[in-house]
């Protein structure tokens, strides 16, 4: 039996996503920006999924920015929403993110202070893997033109709460634009809703059974942005390039299903979920759960496992089937000790012991039964 319990990082793609992509990879091939018969075609495909992707996200269909994924929207959203307020400022406006946010936007903050001056406020997360609120205050004085807090985080799967998160912004920082990462919230949340409070709200297809390569930013009214990439002016000079007009209306099918399956799918999961959590923990001996579960979306699940590394657990668990992950893997493969732990303020030893399952609708009991089998096996071997 093979078990992919790692759904955070990618997700089969829904047959509703297949369906509604497969024409426009074969006979309907138009390039909406042009004006004969199958641009027009093309055109309102995109136009329709503009609006389907609007209304499930809250936005107007004039705030949609379609991109080619979650990094670049978070990047445009980074980078573009500061340099807008940048320029109507005398000196470079500071910026400010929580520690865990995912590398997208992490990274792109960090560079973009190197290349501009402006200060970066990296703020710290408590033990429940919760933004420390009062931390956010502090760093949020008059002179910051962005903030960046994710809405779940990719790793450990604690909901953010962006309310409060968007009162300290608007009452400490009132010029500056309030960005998220809504990536990981959208297979679990009604994503317009929990989102509402930011000006600037990044999301990936791939997450939600959608094709990956394609994206959204939703910048809402009276938000402006600067481009990134410059070109022919589409998305309304806000993003140039022709657009991925089979993997747009793939977007909207996926966005489609998950919003309408989804308290089902929520319910399902999340005890299948807490099946999961509850065996390993009485089963594995020195595992603990890191964040409070109930400040969790249904499909997350971290643990952490004394004297083992988690990487090397992933490891035996690929072997016997099972499908994780552990920290923060980039292009080379290696992994680096969880910088989301780090700014829960674990040590490096408990940092590099975690590992994530994350479930999702495909999961089903027989999955969560091979798990617990092999898992308490993986560990022994390896404390052995």
């Amino acid at each position: 039996m093979r078990v992919y319990l790692d759904h955070a990082a990618t997700a089969p793609m829904a047959p509703e996503a297949v369906e509604a992509m497969l024409p426009y990879l074969s006979g309907r091939f138009g390039n909406p920006s042009g004006s004969h018969r199958e641009s027009r075609q093309a055109r309102r495909a995109v136009d329709d999924a503009r609006e389907q992707i609007a209304l499930l996200l809250g936005a107007d269909p004039s705030e949609v920015v379609f991109t080619s994924g979650g990094t670049e929207a978070d990047n445009l959203a980074v980078v573009g929403g500061w340099e807008a307020v940048a320029a109507t400022r005398p000196s470079p406006p500071a910026l400010v993110c929580s520690a865990m946010e995912h590398h997208a936007v992490l990274h792109t903050c960090r560079a973009l202070a190197r290349r501009t001056g402006a200060a970066l406020r990296e703020v710290r997360s408590g033990k429940d893997g919760i933004v420390d609120l009062e931390a956010l205050a502090e760093a949020c004085m008059p002179d910051v033109g962005l903030v960046s807090v994710m809405t779940v985080n990719n790793e450990i799967g604690t909901v953010q709460p962006m309310d409060a998160v968007a009162s300290v912004v608007r009452s400490r920082s009132s010029m500056a634009v309030l960005h998220t990462d809504a990536v990981q919230a959208v297979p679990w949340l009604d994503a317009g809703a929990s989102t509402a409070p930011a000006d600037l709200v990044a999301v990936s297809a791939h997450k939600f059974g959608g094709p990956k390569g394609v994206g959204a930013l939703v910048v809402r009214h009276p938000t402006t942005i600067h481009p990134l990439i410059h070109g022919g002016g589409q998305e309304r000079e806000r993003r140039s390039g022709t657009h991925n007009v089979a993997g747009i209306v793939a977007m909207a099918a996926a966005l489609s299903a998950t919003h309408s399956a989804r308290p089902d799918t929520v319910r399902r999961v999340t005890a299948l979920r807490d099946r999961l959590g509850d065996g390993l923990l009485t089963s594995v001996a020195g595992s603990t759960e890191t964040g409070a579960r109930e400040h969790k979306t249904a499909g997350h699940l971290h643990l952490r496992v004394a004297g083992v590394e988690g990487e090397a657990l992933v490891v035996l668990l690929d072997e016997a089937g099972v499908s994780t992950s552990a920290g923060a893997a980039c292009s080379s493969g290696a992994v680096e000790a969880s910088h989301v732990l780090a700014s829960m303020g674990l040590g490096p030893d408990e940092a590099a012991s975690g590992i994530r399952f994350s479930l999702g609708p495909s999961t089903t009991g027989e999955h969560i039964d091979h798990a617990l089998a092999v898992v308490p096996d993986a560990v022994a071997q390896l404390r052995d």
